[in-house]
């Protein structure tokens, strides 16, 4: 079968692209609004650019026409925390996808514990294994309105990471246990895994 997107609305669009772009990585992105209000709230748009200097980047669409509040906090103070979800945190990630008002703090109704950065205004959150703290770099805008999605470019400044996942410098990603999200409302395990030597040059 040949797709041709662009006669596809964009909720097609969206499962398609979801059940192919797969596993995908979980940015738990921590944010402070204006008015001094905690928010919390997964992204699965989310990969890294480049590792030196340390870029990484997450899509967040527009919903019914509205900013989401991540982004419009993003806009704000100019950064972000991007926090791992490991398994014990699965099932209050998912509540924090919740469609909260913007005075509500989704770490208190998720009694989630809100922890200073070092060098960005935005919480970290206390009960994940990895937080990175970054600073917006750029972002960059897509579709039309009402379908609007935003491109963030930040810059990850300081990393936070629990001792006893570290192994040699590298992250020991079997104690890690993160989890993965697919097409529709369906998550993977890391657990499942099998080793391949990159073969030489030829």
């Amino acid at each position: 079968m040949k797709i041709d997107f662009d006669n596809l609305p964009r909720r097609e669009c969206y499962q398609l692209m979801t059940g192919i772009i797969l596993p995908r990585p979980i940015a738990w992105v921590s944010t402070v609004g204006e008015d001094g209000i905690f928010n919390l709230a997964p992204f699965s748009f989310f990969t890294g650019i480049t590792s030196k200097p340390p870029i990484l980047c997450l899509s967040i669409g527009s919903r019914r026409g509205r900013q989401k509040d991540t982004l419009r906090n993003i806009e704000s103070t100019k950064d972000f925390v991007v926090n791992v979800v490991d398994e014990t945190l699965a099932e209050r990630m998912n509540q924090t996808s919740a469609e909260y008002p913007s005075y509500v703090s989704e770490f208190k109704e998720t009694g989630l514990t809100p922890l200073p950065s070092d060098k960005v205004r935005s919480p970290r959150v206390a009960e994940s294994p990895i937080n990175m703290e970054c600073q917006l770099l750029k972002i960059l805008e897509f579709g039309e309105n009402p379908n609007t999605t935003s491109l963030i470019i930040g810059q990850i400044v300081r990393a936070h990471v629990k001792d006893a996942l570290l192994r040699d410098g590298t992250i020991d990603i079997s104690k890690l246990k993160a989890i993965g999200r697919l097409g529709d409302d369906l998550y993977c395990r890391t657990q499942d895994m099998f080793e391949m030597k990159r073969p030489g040059s030829p």
